[in-house]
């Protein structure tokens, strides 16, 4: 039944796609000002590179929790190095999944709005049963994450658990198991928060901020030596 519905959208929008397609694409990568719906709440999340030691729990606790095919990852770990010399030498890990950017190129070139920023959360998604796999977003995205899920043929990625643990009131899985605490989750509208209070007392930075795309993913940059092998 979810092919066919899939079908019956691919046959409605494919004219329509193939028309304006390739205009809204460049429209929308040349403006990445997104959907700015102002919402509820405004979630965002900390990878605190200094505390990260690689060990990838919070990959295997997304995919449980995310029923994320073999094959394919919502969130990565990425470790660099070894630098230094021996045996003082150390690595680097830092965090690859979806930036959950305001200004978000994946929701301007969708022609099906599939991929669009939940006005209750902040939070971007993807309806899976909107989506015609025209792979437009994944295009669109200058950071790389989105995927087509091998199982539901749709485009896929991080949402913070969305549709699982935030759904009831927990948090994503990946902060829950992180046995370091190297990730912190949280309301940015929210001036009480844990996540307002890290912001604000510690060095940040985000990544390709010059595209406009207003991340929030903020990392806490690993300082040298700190992973040792």
């Amino acid at each position: 039944m979810e092919n066919k519905r899939r079908l019956f959208l691919k046959c409605a929008c494919a004219t329509a796609v193939g028309a304006v397609g390739s205009t809204k694409l460049i429209a929308a990568q040349s403006d990445t000002r997104a959907d700015d719906t102002e919402a509820e709440v405004n979630y965002a999340l900390i990878h605190d590179e200094t505390k990260c030691i690689g060990c990838e729990v919070c990959v295997d606790a997304c995919r449980e929790t995310n029923n994320v095919p073999e094959g394919v990852s919502r969130l990565e770990i990425v470790k660099t190095g070894p630098f230094g010399e021996y045996p003082d030498q150390y690595f680097s890990f830092s965090r690859k999944s979806c930036q959950q950017c305001d200004g978000t190129p994946c929701v301007n070139v969708c022609p099906t709005g599939a991929a669009y920023k939940d006005p209750k959360t902040g939070i971007v998604s993807v309806d899976s049963w909107k989506c015609v796999g025209c792979m437009y977003c994944i295009a669109a995205c200058p950071y790389q994450i989105r995927f087509i899920n091998p199982v539901t043929k749709a485009a896929d990625k991080c949402d913070f658990c969305k549709e699982t643990r935030l759904k009831e009131g927990k948090s994503p899985a990946c902060v829950a198991a992180c046995p370091t605490k190297a990730l912190v989750f949280g309301n940015l509208k929210d001036p009480d928060s844990e996540i307002v209070k890290v912001l604000k007392t510690t060095p940040n930075y985000r990544s390709k901020t010059d595209l406009g795309t207003r991340p929030k993913l903020f990392r806490i940059a690993a300082k040298d030596g700190e992973i040792k092998l």
